[in-house]
């Protein structure tokens, strides 16, 4: 049986007169939103947190976690739901962008089975190194990091989630564009990959902020570089890659999702909904304590971003070499 949470009670009795519009339009069927990763991780915690701030809007909401598939199956699953706006999902970079091109075939199609609500974070991806390792090679920087890579062919390695992770493409495109190589280990998962990294069996990782922040903070791990087009809030101080390497750009996001053929009104309310838990100052804040910054998006919005990240990913996943495992 799968752990299902529920995070919002369903409201009983009347709603008061001071909210009778918004009690008017929460739906007494519960809504399920499956996460298709196990709990505890960043996604997992942003969408619970956008979902508890939603029930006044939107009533019980159900939180169902369906990893496995690199994020296929739960996806899979909300293709195949009805679409009456009472299954959502969650739409990211892994199974909307990379997926399509890693795997021979996909039950799902990453465009034409979905109808997009709302983004709801993007995070950075920060190159990072070991602490000791940093200090024993006198690597203090970008540069310092490039001219020792470029000096010491192989010599370096870097750890990822497995083969054809974000990770693990971010290490490729990065390797490509400064002229370097360093050996990739893959892991069975991003907690592997970093436990590897503490403790000295990789060198470095390009791992979203969400992940790394807690270690940066402690300084067990050196932050040298942010891999989106600007700097991070959350690192000022950190350089971006695309500073060195005009156009470098890579974004760990992710969304939530509908069946395809779900109503426009249905989509409409739903992201008018998410919008607004996303715009509140508390979600502001309780994100940037995971070092996530809120992205909400109309649905077109979302959709373009899905569809140009499916397609800059093709390129991207063919030149890696990367095969699921």
């Amino acid at each position: 049986m799968q752990r299902r949470d529920i995070l919002c009670a369903l409201a009983a009795g009347a709603a008061s007169a001071a909210t009778p519009t918004v009690r008017a339009q929460a739906s007494a069927r519960p809504i399920r939103i499956i996460v298709p990763f196990a709990p505890g991780g960043p996604i997992d915690q942003t969408i619970r947190l956008i979902a508890e701030k939603s029930r006044d809007a939107l009533g019980t909401i159900v939180i169902e976690n369906r990893p496995g598939g690199g994020g296929g199956i739960g996806v899979d699953l909300v293709a195949k739901s009805a679409p009456d706006g009472h299954t959502l999902g969650v739409a990211a970079v892994a199974m909307h962008a990379i997926n399509p091109w890693l795997f021979a075939k996909l039950p799902y199609h990453p465009i034409k089975d979905f109808a997009p609500i709302t983004q709801v974070v993007r995070i950075p991806n920060v190159l990072v190194m070991n602490a000791d390792t940093a200090r024993r090679l006198k690597i203090s920087s970008l540069k310092d990091f490039l001219a020792y890579a470029r000096a010491n062919p192989a010599k370096l390695n870097y750890g990822s989630g497995g083969n054809g992770s974000a990770g693990h493409l971010g290490g490729e495109i990065f390797k490509s564009r400064a002229g370097y190589f360093a050996v990739h280990i893959p892991y069975g998962g991003g907690a592997p990959s970093q436990l590897a990294l503490l403790a000295g069996q990789v060198d470095y990782t390009l791992d979203n902020l969400a992940t790394v922040g807690p270690n940066i903070r402690a300084g067990k791990i050196v932050p040298l570089a942010v891999t989106t087009a600007q700097r991070s809030s959350f690192l000022p101080e950190v350089p971006t890659i695309a500073e060195t390497f005009p156009g470098f750009e890579i974004d760990t996001w992710w969304g939530l999702i509908a069946p395809a053929g779900t109503p426009k009104d249905i989509v409409t309310r739903l992201n008018s909904a998410f919008v607004a838990a996303l715009e509140s100052p508390d979600i502001k804040s309780r994100y940037a304590q995971m070092l996530a910054e809120p992205r909400p998006s109309t649905p077109e919005q979302f959709a373009t971003l899905i569809q140009r990240e499916w397609q800059r990913y093709e390129g991207v996943v063919k030149a890696s070499g990367a095969k699921p495992v």
